[in-house]
């Protein structure tokens, strides 16, 4: 698969926590936490008798210190985990070391562990919280976690590993400020699986790459510096392929998810290593520029019932408050916010980069869909079915003619689409297009094409919304293509 040059388009357009019982503590103590994924969950809430069964299995209430009345705004920040199947297992840890789940609550997830044999994962039901996911080692849906440092307030997105969750993993990183990748130091090779997720989370608009060395511990590694830096050699060079520059976009660090170390201190096992641990890291990277002064752009990652209706979603743009009326697009219909949660903890308003639970009224959770967008009624997003668009091919066997029908991912939705015209050809290097129109394209070039979507989406063109203008095409379980919206085209009556 060859990544180079692909992404010379692709560029990347904070948080209030207050420690009040939010209204779902309140109403609903025996609720979980619906889906922590975009294309995990899309229904209603899970049946509630098995919630009840289920119920001491729920991950724990975080703890957070409460804020101060006059205390400055802590910028919130969007973390996924991604990587080779096993980069559950690494998750627990930092959870654990920031305090988000108690040593008590730990040992509980170690002896329920153990009881099924699967006595080595118990870090990972920190994230994991379904039955399936516990019983198959496997993440299906986006896990959710948070925690605060001194200066940061963190999400973590638990982004599914497994080739068969591709989709879900998507979702992960359209909601992501940046991106962890977890490689193992005991792998001689890395699989393929890992090459795409960094694809794919470039082309979700991730700018800066944390990449963690694990397993260092290891007694056939044993904190070797030799063999850190191979495992660099080896990752770089697709790194760069897909996107990513080595000097300012990547930071690798050694670290062990198992034992903890060089995650929140430093260890004394790896004197060759100078910079700082994972935690203090992300403390230190500057502050994204954000602004609460654009419109209102929420994609609608899950909605449910409880009590009314719900929506989940990432604010990307404006701000929110409590009693604000807003537009659910592209039906219409117009809401009043009831309730705001960030991250679970009640607060009146919200700003661009929270993770949001809204309580809506004027709506039912039935006439909602994943990938629907709140916004303000005064600046509506664009919705259609048309659009000519940038794509570049990176992975088909064969080629690529009009009337291909693929499945879209833009934002938080998820669409048929079909290309029905292939308009020019872009030369990589130059960016120069062809006079002709082709009969075809084929695996690594790049063309301008116009799309339609079997339905209504919301959309806007890359260069006046990057975050609603990048997507990916994939089929039969593959990525096939990468792409941004260059115009909508207006409908035929």
């Amino acid at each position: 698969m060859e990544y180079s040059n692909l992404f010379y388009f692709f560029k990347n357009g904070e948080a209030d926590m207050n420690t009040e019982p939010s209204w779902e503590q309140k109403e609903e103590p025996s609720e979980t936490e619906p889906g922590g994924g975009p294309y995990g969950d899309m229904g209603s809430a899970e049946d509630p008798q098995q919630e009840m069964m289920e119920e001491e299995e729920e991950m724990p209430m975080p703890k957070v210190a409460p804020a101060l009345p006059d205390a400055p705004k802590k910028e919130h920040v969007n973390v996924v985990f991604i990587g080779h199947v096993g980069e559950f297992l690494f998750l627990g840890s930092p959870v654990y070391l920031t305090g988000m789940v108690d040593k008590r609550t730990l040992e509980k997830y170690e002896r329920e562990a153990k009881e099924k044999n699967r006595e080595t994962w118990y870090l990972s039901w920190a994230l994991d919280t379904n039955q399936e996911e516990r019983d198959k080692g496997k993440t299906v849906e986006v896990g959710r976690a948070y925690f605060e440092t001194e200066k940061k307030h963190f999400t973590i997105l638990d982004a599914p590993g497994h080739k068969s969750f591709v989709p879900n993993m998507i979702g992960g990183a359209s909601q992501a400020d940046l991106a962890v990748l977890v490689s193992f130091s005991t792998y001689s090779s890395q699989v393929g699986q890992t090459r795409e997720h960094a694809m794919l989370a470039k082309t979700a608009g991730v700018k800066h790459l944390i990449v963690l060395i694990n397993k260092m511990d290891d007694p056939t590694v044993n904190w070797s510096l030799e063999r850190y830096e191979e495992c660099k050699e080896k990752l770089v060079p697709f790194l760069k392929k897909v996107g990513f520059n080595p000097k300012k976009d990547i930071h690798f660090m050694p670290c062990s998810g198992l034992t903890g170390a060089n995650l929140k201190e430093p260890t004394e096992l790896c004197p060759w290593y100078t910079g700082l641990p994972f935690i203090p890291h992300l403390d230190s990277l500057p502050n994204f520029n954000r602004s609460s002064d654009g419109p209102v752009r929420l994609p609608i990652v899950d909605k449910y019932k409880d009590m009314g209706t719900v929506v989940l979603g990432k604010l990307e743009s404006g701000s929110i408050s409590k009693a604000q009326q807003l537009v659910m697009m592209p039906n219409r219909h117009i809401v009043e916010v009831l309730s705001l949660l960030s991250d679970d903890v009640e607060t009146d308003d919200a700003g661009p980069g929270e993770n949001l639970k809204l309580r809506l009224k004027g709506i039912e959770e039935e006439e909602i869909l994943p990938g629907f967008i709140l916004c303000n009624a005064e600046n509506l997003c664009h919705s259609g079915r048309t659009f000519d668009a940038q794509i570049v091919i990176i992975e088909h066997k064969s080629i690529i003619c009009p009337g291909y029908n693929a499945v879209l991912h833009i934002h938080t939705c998820i669409e048929e689409v079909q290309i029905t015209a292939l308009i020019c050809l872009v030369d990589k290097k130059t960016g120069e297009k062809s006079k002709t129109r082709p009969r075809f394209v084929k695996q690594d070039q790049v063309c301008i094409a116009r799309l339609r979507t079997a339905g209504t989406i919301c959309l806007e063109t890359f260069k006046d919304f990057p975050q609603m203008g990048r997507f990916t095409l994939r089929d039969e379980g593959k990525t096939i293509a990468i792409g941004k919206v260059l115009k909508l085209v207006p409908e035929k009556d």
